[in-house]
């Protein structure tokens, strides 16, 4: 018999629902209705006092238990944690790296502009000054 059909039949056998062995264990119901579906596993403190709730070995908890299919799992969830922090971090990093772009962008800009501004009024005043009879810049009626 595997683990979680193990569990099941335990929980069963004391007439606990899910909920009830999850506070027991300090766990929530989910976490429990994940063991005995099989999608995970308890860590060792748990399956300590699972045995120890059922009266029972650890080996007579955990016998016929496929140590593979968990390394698999555990392997999986490790992996699919760590996909999940790198892409965290890369968007986290695009999303700062283009604010700081776009706020690089806008204080360019905004100097650009002044320093045009700043060399038409220099040329105008510079050709006012050459040729003030003109009236190229400055026409007067």
């Amino acid at each position: 018999m595997k683990f979680n059909e193990k569990l099941l039949k335990l929980r069963k056998e004391k007439g606990l629902s899910q909920e009830e062995l999850g506070m027991e264990m300090q766990v929530s119901r989910q976490t429990v209705s994940k063991w005995e579906a099989g999608q995970s596993y308890p860590d060792f403190t748990r399956l300590v006092m699972l045995s120890d709730f059922f009266d029972m070995t650890l080996d007579e908890l955990v016998k016929d238990i496929d140590v593979q299919e968990v390394r698999e799992n555990s392997f999986t969830n490790e992996k699919i944690d760590s996909i999940y922090r790198v892409s965290q971090d890369v968007n986290s990093i695009f999303q700062n790296k283009t604010l700081k772009g776009i706020i690089k962008g806008i204080k360019w800009f905004i100097v650009g502009s002044f320093i045009l501004i700043c060399l038409i009024m220099i040329v105008s005043l510079m050709l006012y000054i050459i040729h003030p009879e003109s009236g190229i810049l400055w026409r007067t009626y």
